[in-house]
């Protein structure tokens, strides 16, 4: 059975996101049009799909980094602040665009809260990767010959 570490991440990452979007899992809610995802951020994110791809790669970090907080995240998805002549500093990435996509997966049954340890992928999510992670190295073994013997 495939699963996340045999795939590229940027190749899982849109496939999930083609497919939330799709089946209409996850919905964006009004204000993701115009917020930024952090203090780090100088403008808000320009591609019009980000909330799935953010759903996408939250499945893919709850997936690998086992039962993980809200602020663990926050860390993941943060970024270096410039600061006029200073160096840049380490920020944090807004909860809020992490909490609400994480709160949709719950609701459709992906992710769970394990109490005072932080979210873990449920079955259901990781039957979703690990299928998703399949299709994806098939279509990769057929265009590339190298990577037939490993199928």
């Amino acid at each position: 059975m495939t699963n996340v570490n045999e795939v590229p991440a940027d190749k899982l990452i849109e496939t999930l996101a083609n497919k939330l979007k799709e089946e209409n899992i996850v919905k964006p809610p009004e204000w993701s049009e115009f917020v930024k995802t952090g203090s780090h951020a100088e403008r808000p994110p320009q591609n019009d799909d980000w909330w799935y791809e953010r759903c996408a790669s939250l499945l893919r970090k709850v997936y690998l980094h086992g039962p993980i907080g809200l602020s663990d995240l926050q860390d993941f998805y943060g970024g270096k602040k410039k600061i006029k002549f200073a160096k840049r500093h380490q920020r944090s990435a807004g909860q809020s665009a992490i909490r609400k996509p994480l709160q949709q997966l719950e609701s459709a049954g992906f992710i769970e809260k394990k109490e005072l340890k932080g979210r873990i992928i449920s079955g259901k999510g990781m039957s979703l990767i690990d299928k998703t992670s399949a299709v994806i190295l098939k279509e990769l073994a057929e265009n590339n010959s190298e990577l037939k013997r490993y199928v």
